[in-house]
């Protein structure tokens, strides 16, 4: 379909009383009052429209903020086999969350379960262990079930006591096992007496003995599979009713040691997630420390992904390591040898996933209990990696491999951590000349970002790769950024002939393990709770239609003005040296001059480091402090320019000149030297949620002062560096917050109009739904709330809301709430 017929609609700022005055000057006066609308829709039902694949919208799972141990894998007990290791976490030792009462040592030795379960414990007559569990305890419900499992072994005859407790007594009755001879399984039955959040796991035993794999997991489990998964959170990545699920990362896929566990590699701890680690008997599965500073256990692993992606009606989607590390590890593996094994182990994966019970790792499946294939269809290698021609030249011979074998298989590259810069444009023009099938993209941007590019993928290729927005999310889980996606939506939904998969990132976090935030569902060991940016995920992964109907809005009235806003200097991780400051207007008035020959007393600091005056210079010196900010000047400054002298001390990094400050949260700043000293970049900064605008690689030298010029004129940028100039951008894209899109149901028939207002205004509409007899009631499903409200585990103030509207024709008013996402599926006749 053309561009044309899509209507496209420019991005506009904010509605405003001035704006409403403004516009209604541009108008002839409406006849009655009663008629004034502030938008319109108009529906082109007749015209052709983007085909929007039932797979568009999936979720994306990584271990990270503990979603597997201690989160959507049930497992009760933490550190089971005692192999967590200061390669996982610094101050982690293999009795970590266990207490010991006696004699009890972990032990590294021939006697071990198994090869890749590497440690064991060795408890002494007499002696106990306790387990904490994750979160605040172990959790149990009285009156449900809980089954416990050990492997162990004694020379004579050793009976284990059992306990389920917490701080005021016993969660249910004891159990006892007796243990005699090698190593075997042993099993017991829990039903809790009372209701805990604090419960503790405790081990005794009567004579020396050896354990490992302690377990505890709940009865119930998601459709109750044993060693399953957790039912809350499973049951709520399951009604978002994903097309997919994307696995196991993430930055868990491309950092690390490409090596194996073996002997030959030293029992490599840091490894990068490999399937044929994570699939077997749980037992048998080595652990490894996770990229995000804690252990993994891999109870949960591929068979696991794949039989829950299947539960739940979802396309599979893995991603494997292709031997270039991201995530700021950044190397290429140059390793003949390696690289074929790696691509080995993918083609033995698709085999796992789609072969024959009769194949090699068909077998394998059908012996862990599924003889039917998965129907892989996608794969993905690589994630996220800033060296894209290393990348690109490994992923080639993944491809080629891959198409060679399995050519129905579709191979999924990537374009970097960004959406826009140096390697972001060089990834995806190898992609395009290497005539890729299909593009990940990730990128976490502000509210504002999300409002003002609505229209990114308006312009690309329709003979190109298509995409995967495999990573995204705004910065943060107030319902303002729920809105900010929501309006991005519509702008993915218009282009589904380019965006054919999409997956908001990431999925779980428990609440005392946050490495990353936001993040779409929330819990600990007793309860959880889907955010503002779930409810948004929700609502368009449950109506989303099968094709595009062509339709187009008015926008807010542009009322944006030119860039406003003080000066500031900062660092981040470094020591530099400030000097000869000034802002000059663009009629040539002096509005600040500094050469810090005194104080600083023009300088106010918001931000952490410590700021003096040496020697006729502003110098921070906390080599390890970030975001060290000081400010000068008026907010209301605009079209001006900023001189200073910079000279890098000490540190990782470079200089941080700031303009257009409005206050901490909300500014612009050139950032020369950042990402460890490679690249240097404009960000722009709303509600504190970073965007980047214009980047560049590059980097600092110490000890050299460098010459800052930074022009601003209306909102256009202009930098120069040393006399030369860098860079320019202009900033003329507004938020523009009434955004929507009209899907059709094949199913039902019905159009599904989709509406996001993000203003704290009503926004009254008059819909052309374009001719065709439609029904007069339309089934309503709004999601409403304050911008700054946000989901806990006690308080929902964003939930859909449904109704019924009474007074849809072929053309009607409907008026949608402020800060609202509103749906209309209306029937047609």
């Amino acid at each position: 379909m053309s561009r044309t017929a899509r209507s496209r609609t420019r991005l506009r700022l904010g509605l405003t009383a001035t704006a409403l005055l403004t516009a209604a000057a541009l108008v002839p006066a409406p006849a009655h009052a009663e008629d004034v609308t502030d938008y319109t829709i108009t529906v082109d039902q007749g015209a052709g429209g983007a085909a929007i694949d039932d797979t568009m919208y999936g979720v994306f799972f990584e271990d990270i903020n503990r979603a597997a141990d201690g989160g959507l894998y049930a497992e009760l007990v933490q550190n089971r086999s005692f192999e967590y290791s200061t390669a996982d976490n610094g101050s982690y030792t293999p009795l970590t969350s266990w207490a010991v009462s006696g004699a009890a040592e972990v032990v590294n030795d021939s006697g071990r379960l198994n090869e890749r379960n590497r440690h064991y414990l060795a408890l002494g007559a007499g002696s106990s262990v306790t387990n904490a569990g994750y979160h605040t305890g172990i959790r149990v419900e009285k009156g449900k079930r809980y089954d416990f499992s050990v492997w162990a072994r004694a020379a004579s005859g050793t009976t284990l006591t059992v306990t389920l407790k917490d701080a005021a007594g016993p969660l249910a009755d004891a159990r006892r096992v007796a243990v005699k001879g090698g190593w075997a399984q042993y099993e017991a039955t829990f039903t809790a007496s009372r209701t805990s959040n604090r419960g503790r796991l405790a081990v005794a035993s009567s004579g020396t003995a050896a354990l490992d794999m302690v377990s505890l997991f709940p009865r119930e489990t998601y459709k109750n599979q044993p060693g399953g998964l957790r039912k809350d959170l499973a049951e709520k990545i399951a009604a978002l009713k994903p097309g997919f699920v994307r696995f196991p990362g993430g930055c868990l896929v491309n950092t690390g040691s490409m090596e194996d566990y073996s002997e030959s590699s030293g029992w490599q701890r840091k490894r990068s997630y490999q399937w044929k680690d994570t699939i077997g008997p749980v037992e048998e599965r080595a652990t490894n420390a996770n990229f995000w500073g804690y252990n993994q256990s891999y109870g949960l692993g591929y068979y696991e992904y794949f039989r829950f992606a299947e539960d739940i009606g979802a396309m599979p989607l893995p991603v494997v390591p292709a031997l270039v590390t991201g995530c700021g590890q950044n190397t290429a593996t140059d390793d003949g040898a390696l690289l074929k094994r790696h691509i080995q182990d993918t083609l033995d994966l698709i085999e796992f996933a789609n072969g024959p019970a009769t194949s090699t790792w068909g077998k394998v499946r059908a012996e862990m209990g599924h003889p039917k294939p998965f129907g892989l269809t996608h794969i993905g290698v690589g994630n996220e990696e800033n060296l894209p021609r290393e990348f690109f030249a490994r992923f080639q011979q993944f491809r080629a491999a891959i198409e060679a074998k399995y050519p129905d298989i579709t191979v999924v590259s990537n374009s970097g951590p960004d959406d826009s810069g140096t390697t972001f444009d060089t990834a995806w023009q190898l992609n395009r000349e290497g005539k890729v099938d299909m593009v990940d993209e990730h990128y976490y941007n502000s509210p504002q970002w999300f409002l003002q590019n609505n229209d990114r993928y308006d312009s690309y290729d329709r003979g190109g790769p298509k995409v995967f927005l495999g990573e995204y999310a705004s910065q943060g889980n107030a319902w303002k950024n729920g809105l900010a996606e929501a309006a991005f939506m519509t702008g993915l939904e218009r282009n589904a002939d380019i965006v054919e998969l999409a997956s908001y990132a990431p999925l779980l976090a428990g609440e005392d393990y946050v490495q990353w935030s936001p993040d779409m569902i929330w819990f600990n060991n007793h309860a959880s709770w889907g955010s503002a940016n779930y409810e948004v995920q929700k609502l368009f992964m449950t109506n989303v239609g099968d094709r595009v109907v062509p339709s187009r809005a008015s926008t807010t009235p542009n009322v944006s003005g030119p860039i406003t806003g003080a000066v500031g200097l900062s660092t981040w991780a470094t020591s530099a040296a400030y000097d000869d400051v000034k802002v000059t207007a663009a009629d040539g008035t002096t509005l600040l001059s500094d050469d810090f020959s005194g104080d600083a007393a023009q300088w106010t600091h918001s931000g952490g480091g410590s700021w003096s005056v040496q020697d006729g210079q502003y110098v921070q010196t906390d080599e390890a402090a970030e975001n060290t900010l000081v400010t000068a000047g008026d907010p209301a400054w605009h079209d001006y320019d900023l001189q200073v002298k910079a000279t890098k001390k000490a540190g990782k990094e470079g200089f941080l000149v700031a303009f257009g400050v409005k206050d901490t949260g909300n500014l612009y700043w050139w950032n020369l030297g950042g990402w460890n000293n490679t690249q240097s970049a404009v960000e722009q900064a709303t509600d504190g949620g970073k965007s980047t605008l214009i980047s560049r690689a590059g980097s600092i030298e110490t000890g050299r002062a460098y010459d800052i010029d930074i022009k601003v004129r209306g909102r256009q940028v202009t930098l120069y560096l040393d006399g030369q100039e860098w860079g320019s951008f202009t900033d003329d894209r507004p938020a523009e917050p009434f955004r929507q899109v009209v899907t059709e149901d094949a199913r039902t028939g019905e159009l599904i109009v989709k509406v996001v207002n993000a203003q704290p205004a009503e926004a009254r509409t008059a819909i052309d739904l374009g001719g065709g007899k439609v029904a007069s009631r339309a089934r309503v499903t709004t999601l409403a709330a304050d911008a700054d409200a946000v989901n806990t585990e006690t308080d929902s103030p964003v939930t859909p809301v449904t109704s019924t509207f009474r007074g849809v024709a072929n053309e009607f008013t409907y008026t949608f709430p402020a800060n609202s996402v509103t749906f209309l599926r209306i029937a047609r006749r």
